[in-house]
């Protein structure tokens, strides 16, 4: 499936935000599909990282949500979810 500009810069803000974050940002991989409708980012970081993405009772996750809700518009607004290991 083709990517949106607009999807294609948000998985890319959440790249850029989540290898600033973590130790090791060449492992970080930002993927997106849709499902049922609705766009889902998928980051996958090394194990080590996953609790620095996520933070204490998912602050850090929640946030840069927040910031990629706000670059979304007033498109459609993307979930993130943190890959397992």
């Amino acid at each position: 499936m083709r990517r949106s500009p607009a999807q294609h810069s948000l998985s890319d803000l959440t790249r850029f935000i989540v290898e600033h974050i973590v130790d090791d940002p060449e492992a970080v991989t930002v993927s997106d599909t849709t499902e049922d409708g609705e766009t889902i980012i998928v980051v996958e970081v090394a194990d080590e990282d996953r609790g620095a993405v996520i933070g204490r009772q998912g602050r850090t996750i929640r946030a840069i949500e927040q910031v990629v809700r706000a670059a979304a518009g007033d498109g459609p607004v993307p979930v993130i979810e943190v890959a397992d290991g």
